[in-house]
């Protein structure tokens, strides 16, 4: 039985940061975006509500810049629909990616909005019947219309007076009066926060008409040629090294070519900055990036470096298609994207945890259709089923669960790692959830006459993380040393709350202090109630490392010991414990 449930294993998972929201965001555009294909028309709809809340998560920049990368052909016109009528950004990102066959654009245009229209009038690629039922709608490209005197004020709805040329006057004292520019005549008033605009020059006298109007005209281009420019409408980067210093630092973009490989067209923002480039003559392989071009070839994991605008410059990877015409096949240029060289220890890691995630994905669904059917028949859903299979039915569900959990903390790990999941942002008191932990764990290491010796104070330690995180944390560390301990053995547990961090220190049972790198030990726990994870303490506890480090901390081993130090929240005011003693545990 073949089935996909690629879609339910993406909303199943839960975007705990802007980076997640983002990789989310992707994973959904990627399965809806297909072509539409029989389904659980709720599961769909739920897909769209997690896109809707997505989108308060991601601005719409990055959605826009997100839906515009290199590789998307959108070709549900259901999503196409929806994007549409999406901001107007992400909707011209979505129209050119949009890859639909001619029925499917005559059945979707009509139902598009006004301004989603026009973004399909620049496209140079559209099948036949697209553009018959734009011509039939009256769409066309944009432009200013041409200006009526009449709109132009009073002075020029008169017609220019008469003048008599003296025949002894020379031509080149006669003045040709300037042509008219479009758009508003009289010069806005200046918001508080804009620079006051300059008086505008006097008309001399006896100058009326069109060229008291020229007069005002060039005024009023000086006056709006002058104002700072904010971000959506950027100067060209001219020397101005510092002229957006909020400006977040650029790791892709998106770009398009003409037949010659110089760039003729960029992401919003980029393209001032990268317009005319030539790629070939940019490559650190020139001969090999000139014969591609020549030879009409993709252009994979190309090196270019770039020099210019301080966010563009340096090291490059440069990935693009050529594009060819549908109706002749004639060749026009490329399409692909830019993305930032990283070392190639960085980039090796990227992809073993980018083989990692994809292997764990095929794993999942044999190992949840193995705990449906299991749970199928151990619930009787189907019919009678004698205890004996309930049993063992049971006991297949609760393996399967097992396994699916040892799948999550092998993606969350290859996840940390590599940068590509935050944890949730938060205000917790660490010192209160490890009191409340050990104070759990202590009667579970009662039988065995092992204990916890505790020194943790009655402090406060506020640090970054959610709740949910913090526990999770301060759990793995307690749980998978509680798990090693002998009989009649200890771990002696102290807190210590410094002006910027606070650190947390465990000693080592003595499983575990005999190994030379604990964090790749396989110990297993010697109780049922305990475990390290189906992979052993030394995985529970790189996962907590990793944890440690996304939170701006770290776990170390020194000599017999485990430290963990995670930063304090700065700008929150330390309270008073409820006995009134001070906010400390130096012991």
């Amino acid at each position: 039985m073949h089935f996909d449930d690629r879609l339910a294993t993406v909303l199943r998972n839960r975007a705990g940061g802007e980076r997640a929201a983002k990789t989310q965001f992707r994973q959904l555009i990627d399965l809806l975006g297909e072509r539409p294909q029989a389904g659980d028309k709720a599961l769909k709809a739920a897909a769209y509500l997690r896109l809707i809340a997505l989108g308060e998560m991601i601005s719409v920049a990055d959605r826009a810049a997100i839906v515009g990368e290199n590789g998307w052909r959108f070709r549900n016109p259901e999503l196409v629909k929806w994007f549409g009528e999406a901001h107007p950004h992400i909707a011209a990102a979505a129209l050119y990616r949009a890859n639909l066959t001619g029925e499917e654009w005559e059945e979707i245009i009509p139902r598009l909005p006004i301004r989603a229209r026009g973004f399909l009038r620049h496209r140079r690629d559209l099948p036949v019947a697209a553009e018959r039922v734009l011509d039939a709608l009256g769409v066309s490209d944009r432009a200013l219309p041409q200006p009526v005197l009449e709109q132009l004020g009073e002075k020029a709805a008169m017609p220019p007076l008469p003048v008599e040329e003296p025949e002894d006057t020379p031509e080149e004292n006669l003045e040709e009066p300037a042509p008219l520019s479009l758009g508003t005549l009289e010069t806005p008033e200046a918001p508080a926060d804009e620079k006051p605009a300059p008086e505008e020059r006097p008309v001399e006298a006896g100058k009326e008409g069109i060229r008291a109007l020229v007069d005002r005209i060039e005024a009023f281009q000086k006056v709006r040629s002058e104002r700072v420019l904010d971000e959506d409408n950027p100067r060209l980067p001219l020397g101005e090294k510092d002229a957006a210093p909020h400006a977040r630092p650029l790791d892709q973009f998106v770009f398009g070519s003409d037949t010659d490989g110089r760039i003729d067209w960029a992401e919003s923002g980029i393209a001032q900055m990268v317009g005319g480039i030539d790629i070939a003559h940019a490559a650190d392989e020139q001969e090999l990036a000139l014969r591609a071009l020549r030879m009409r070839q993709p252009l994979s994991g190309l090196a270019v470096h770039l020099r210019g605008a301080a966010r563009i410059e340096g090291d490059w990877i440069v990935d693009a298609t050529p594009r060819f015409t549908r109706s002749e096949g004639r060749f026009y240029g490329y399409v692909g994207r830019f993305r930032r060289a990283v070392s190639q220890v960085e980039d090796r890691r990227e992809a073993e945890a980018d083989r990692l995630r994809q292997l764990l994905h095929e794993l999942r669904t044999p190992v949840n259709a193995m705990q449906g059917y299991a749970e199928i028949i151990q619930q009787q859903v189907i019919g009678p089923v004698p205890h004996e299979y309930r049993a063992i039915a049971a006991t297949i569900a609760g393996d399967a669960a097992h396994i699916l959990a040892g799948f999550e903390e092998l993606d969350r790990l290859a996840k940390l790692e590599t940068g590509s999941l935050e944890l949730e942002a938060g205000n917790a008191d660490f010192a209160a959830i490890a009191r409340k932990q050990v104070a759990q764990l202590q009667p579970v290491l009662s039988p065995r006459v092992a204990r916890f010796d505790t020194d943790l104070g009655n402090g406060r330690a506020p640090i970054s993380l959610s709740e949910s995180e913090a526990e999770r944390l301060a759990w793995r560390l307690l749980a998978t040393l509680a798990g090693t301990l002998s009989a009649g053995e200890a771990v002696a547990i102290k807190m210590e709350t410094g002006p910027e961090q606070v650190e947390f220190a465990l000693s080592l049972p003595s499983g575990l202090r005999s190994a030379e790198d604990i964090f790749s030990v396989e110990t297993r726990a010697n109780s049922g109630a305990l475990s390290a994870g189906i992979f052993g303490a030394g995985f529970s506890l790189r996962l907590a490392r990793a944890e440690a480090r996304a939170a701006g901390g770290e776990l170390v081993r020194l000599d017999g010991a485990l430290v963990l130090s995670l930063p304090l929240l700065t700008g929150v005011e330390r309270l008073p414990s409820p006995e009134g003693q001070p906010d400390n545990a130096t012991g």
